[in-house]
């Protein structure tokens, strides 16, 4: 288990490594999400970027995520207690140009273990989008079962490697 220092360490590693790729550089609407205790940490990250990008984030309606702009003065405690945006202002998963996903563990094959519930999987289906994981180091694996509806990453980043997943 790492501690309070070696999280924020291993998460700025990682969104410096992020904030590197093209798929971010080049991309204006960006699907990102409001981290739980367990995941890295992407507070300071969306608040950086918040004003040179476009920020989502998803919100859980049912069974399926909605996408919302980010607005940090517009946000509550939601499903599973994460913190998502309130409004009705819905984007398509489609408009999305660059989608950062987490997980529970990734492997080097781009394929991702989630929390068993299914959102991400049944929102990426619909999306062209560059698909990032991003992860502690000890959360990548050398391999994962997969499921044919299982929709693997573009590339999956840690604080020490960046794997560009070859399709």
């Amino acid at each position: 288990m790492l501690d309070e220092a070696e999280k924020v360490s291993a998460a700025q590693s990682v969104f410096d490594r992020l904030e590197a790729n093209a798929a971010f550089q080049l991309a204006e609407k960006i699907l990102l999400y409001h981290s739980l205790p367990d995941e890295l940490d992407t507070r300071s990250f969306l608040r950086k970027w918040k004003d040179r990008k476009r920020f989502f984030l998803p919100r859980v309606n049912g069974v399926n995520l909605e996408l919302l702009p980010y607005d940090e003065s517009r946000l509550e405690i939601g499903s599973f207690h994460i913190e998502e945006p309130k409004g009705d202002e819905l984007h398509p998963v489609e408009e999305m140009e660059l989608i950062i996903v987490p997980g529970v563990a990734f492997d080097k094959k781009g394929r991702r273990l989630g929390r068993g519930k299914g959102f991400y999987d049944r929102l990426l289906a619909d999306s062209k989008a560059t698909k990032i994981g991003i992860a502690y180091e000890f959360q990548l694996m050398d391999e994962l079962p997969s499921e044919e509806h299982d929709i693997p990453m573009d590339f999956v980043i840690t604080e020490s490697t960046t794997i560009v997943i070859k399709r």
